[in-house]
């Protein structure tokens, strides 16, 4: 790229106007494409509620028919954009018909109800997503670092490795990691993973809906970054068959009860819950996952639902700390790595919570 494109790229509007740019992002018809498009601004704008809604064209991203194509964004959470920096703004939105009704891809609107409840906000649900993703050569579709065609060596030097043989992508993953943290997303950590060219991030703790809206605006600047480094980014839950691990998005979870003394009993009672909707939380925990959860891998049998401390072959992980405190929180390791957050999120309150 010619140094005088990186200088406009780089422009720093602050100095010559008031106006900003408003990067609006939106989830779209497969449940897993993030959209995004530009608006300028008169002036910094800090609370969503003041910025103005728009509209696109749902015909082309397969969420409305042709013939009534216009589907309305509404602002619903605002970071400060790493790519254009200055007062320029990611605004995470939802989507509704002209009418107001949330469209069937909508999942964040059904969530808010949920955390918007009063038991369920008074217990202050925390959250910590661990996202796993997988970073493939461009026009090969294949893990970086792999040989083409080819496989690397077995799993074990890999996971959290260094080494020019071993970690492949950190540049992208470094970058990622600190544009999360300037954008205001809680992004807590990075590893590199079990299998060569799969990477995981961590956000959280927090709390309630805003878990979903870090993680998705998380998931957009990685497919923005990888897009500048000419890499595909990947959520498949098992991306290559065989003897490499999947990709999850284990959720950890606590509320306020959980948190205070004798809190382990209600994690216990929550995890009864659990168990008694196991099928509802599979079906909604990504598609494909049946690939991923096998039992082998660090990973329970899709079927059967478990729990234990340490174990990392259950369903749910109770920490060794959590267990000897006698309070804390518990992980749920089922979500594969393309959940849709804000399902997964508000689906651990709704039945720890408000099932009775």
């Amino acid at each position: 790229m010619s140094l005088l494109v990186t200088d406009l790229i780089n422009l720093d509007l602050t100095d010559t106007t008031k106006k900003i740019i408003a990067e609006y992002i939106w989830i779209g018809g497969s449940g897993m494409d993030l959209r995004s498009k530009a608006r300028t601004l008169s002036g910094p704008v800090s609370d969503p509620k003041k910025l103005p809604k728009w509209n696109y064209d749902g015909s082309s991203t397969g969420q409305a028919p042709g013939t009534d194509s216009e589907v309305i964004l509404y602002p619903q959470a605002i970071f400060k954009d790493p790519f254009r920096r200055g007062n320029n703004i990611l605004v995470m939105c939802d989507a509704y018909t002209p009418a107001g009704e949330p469209i069937p891809t909508n999942k964040r609107h059904n969530a808010a109800k949920i955390f918007s409840h009063p038991d369920v906000e008074k217990e202050v649900p925390w959250y910590g997503i661990e996202q796993e993703y997988t970073l493939l050569q461009k026009d090969v579709h294949w893990p970086i670092g792999w040989p083409v065609g080819g496989f690397p060596g077995p799993q074990g030097p890999y996971y959290c490795s260094a080494g020019a043989d071993k970690a492949f992508g950190r540049d992208i993953v470094d970058s990622h990691y600190k544009a999360c943290l300037y954008a205001g997303v809680n992004i807590s950590g990075i590893n590199g993973e079990v299998m060569p060219g799969q990477w995981e991030f961590q956000v959280g703790p927090s709390v309630g809906i805003s878990a979903g809206d870090e993680l998705w605006v998380a998931r957009y600047i990685l497919e923005r970054i990888t897009e500048l480094a000419g890499v595909v980014l990947s959520f498949d839950p098992k991306p290559i068959p065989g003897d490499w691990n999947g990709a999850g998005a284990h959720t950890n979870y606590s509320t306020k009860s959980m948190r205070e003394d004798g809190g382990l009993a209600v994690i216990k009672k929550a995890i009864e819950k659990l168990g008694l909707r196991h099928k509802e939380h599979i079906a909604a925990y990504g598609e494909g996952n049946e690939r991923r959860l096998t039992g082998r891998h660090e990973t329970a049998d899709i079927n059967t639902f478990s729990w234990g401390v340490a174990n990392r072959g259950a369903s749910i992980r109770v920490g060794r700390d959590t267990e000897k405190d006698g309070k804390g929180y518990f992980e749920d390791r089922r979500p594969a790595s393309n959940m849709d957050p804000y399902v997964v999120t508000s689906m651990i309150a709704e039945t720890t919570i408000l099932l009775k």
